[in-house]
């Protein structure tokens, strides 16, 4: 453009309009006109060729960059539907839901509902005390405290006895461990290994972090939920200060279920590979094997797999509600699929109940994300709580009284894609039903979002959440 404009005065005679010679100071601003160069061209002009390719190869990894944290672009297909959508009580479903995800379905084990740390701290510390062969132990935070000098010690004493004790810790959540924590685990025999330290060599891969849960005591017994290592998780959540949250304590099948999701890290980023009766009890398994649980399927997602598992996993179950779906989530930033099928069940006349947490939460960001899209999910009939007491940090759904998702997995896209994180679908009424009783009793301490009422929210409520919902890609 700069090139046209100046065309003209090539070549050109510097005259007047009566032909005369111009003025020197006329020959001087038109001499201005014709050198003068944007910033781009006095770039290029002024620095040599191989600068101008580092600075586009810059603007294009900034914009890679860009594309890909913060869009989809790419990242899932632009509508999910299936051929059919069974209901949770057909055999078709179960046989669905494994399938899309490439996971096998047991059968037998048990699994108990464990609410707030007054009942599974206790339980978690007495089955690992009691460990005879091993105890392998991921949850993705670790704060120092006194329930973290607890589980240290006892892995310190089981490992000082015999037991082979295997901690994985992620480096972005446990980075506030104490190291001399580490360094008396690893004294008393304690394999201490972190998942995805920052170094060179792994910077693009550290927003990628490990969220799974998974306690493992002999191969017999295993704990996963929302929990991790920190005083947040002791008390009765009686105050802001003690968190609302559940684990789950599987036996037989189940356990191994776990121990599986643990092991495929250990051994990926650690290198071993764990074998053998410490860790996949041959006996506990026939033991166990018919009691109790009817079906469950270990889901086990990490990000380098674009397949995307949780998010079929969810969909499959959303749409498979005839009656009642009640999920309870502590970071719930829904992508367009997983919305599309809220809505959808709500429209059918299914009972879709969301529990959030409230204005306690460690994640306000991503709060005011998931708060875009409550107008349009209450539009079709969705109901949304907010839970008041303190932070809600469970994570499960239960479908029609008889299907239940538990597990570390949050509704958001990070869980779904970026987080490497396991659940566990059971396929059980009487499991179920223990779900159900906590989301009811949740509910006598919460607060229902009225439609009228979040239509009347101020101008800066919107604001905020339009802007948080910017990053919903990272969240």
């Amino acid at each position: 453009m700069v090139g046209a404009v100046l065309c003209p005065f090539r070549g050109a005679d510097l005259t007047g309009p009566s032909g005369a010679p111009l003025e020197a100071s006329s020959t001087q601003q038109l001499r201005g006109v014709r050198r003068w160069r944007g910033p781009v061209e006095e770039f290029v002009q002024t620095h040599p060729r191989w600068t101008s390719v580092l600075v586009v190869l810059g603007a294009l990894f900034v914009g890679t960059i860009i594309l890909s944290m913060f869009t989809p672009l790419g990242r899932r297909p632009d509508r999910i539907w299936a051929t059919a959508t069974p209901p949770v009580s057909s055999p078709a479903f179960v046989l669905a839901v494994a399938g899309s995800v490439h996971a096998p379905h047991y059968v037998g084990g048990r699994a108990e509902v464990l609410n707030n740390g007054v009942q599974f701290v206790p339980a978690i510390l007495r089955d690992i005390r009691t460990a005879r062969r091993s105890v392998n132990f991921m949850a993705y935070m670790w704060e120092p405290g006194t329930m973290s000098d607890a589980v240290v010690a006892a892995l310190e004493e089981r490992a000082r006895a015999g037991v082979a004790v295997r901690v994985l810790l992620d480096a972005w959540g446990a980075h506030k461990i104490p190291t001399g924590d580490i360094r008396r685990l690893e004294a008393a025999g304690v394999r201490v290994h972190t998942f995805r330290p920052l170094q060179w060599g792994k910077l693009t891969r550290f927003h990628r972090r490990n969220h799974r849960r998974a306690i493992v005591i002999d191969g017999e017994i295993g704990y996963t939920g929302g929990a991790a290592v920190s005083d947040k998780w002791l008390g009765d959540a009686a105050n802001p200060e003690q968190w609302r949250d559940t684990m789950v304590r599987v036996t037989g099948p189940l356990a191994e279920s776990l121990q599986a999701a643990f092991a495929q890290l250990w051994a990926s980023s650690y290198g071993e590979i764990l074998v053998g009766p410490a860790f996949y009890p041959i006996e506990a398994a026939i033991r166990t094997r018919g009691d109790a649980i009817s079906e469950h399927i270990n889901v086990i997602s990490s990000p380098a797999d674009e397949s995307h598992p949780l998010r079929k996993v969810f969909w499959l179950s959303f749409m498979a509600a005839r009656k009642r779906l009640w999920i309870t989530n502590s970071y719930f930033v829904p992508d367009e699929h997983i919305r599309a099928a809220l809505k959808n069940r709500a429209r059918a006349g299914v009972d879709v109940r969301i529990l959030l947490p409230s204005h306690h939460t460690d994640a306000a960001m991503v709060r005011y994300a998931g708060h875009n899209y409550f107008a349009d999910l209450l539009a079709a009939g969705v109901r949304i709580y907010e839970y008041q007491p303190t932070m809600m940090h469970a994570k499960q759904l239960v479908v029609d009284g008889q299907w239940s998702i538990v597990g570390s997995a949050n509704l958001d896209v990070r869980s779904k894609e970026l987080n490497q994180e396991n659940v566990l679908a059971i396929l059980d009424a009487g499991f179920a039903e223990q779900l159900e009783a906590t989301f009811l009793a949740d509910l006598q301490r919460s607060r229902e979002i009225r439609p009228k009422q979040w239509r009347r929210r101020g101008v800066w409520p919107r604001i905020r959440e339009d802007f948080s919902a910017t990053f919903q890609e990272q969240f």
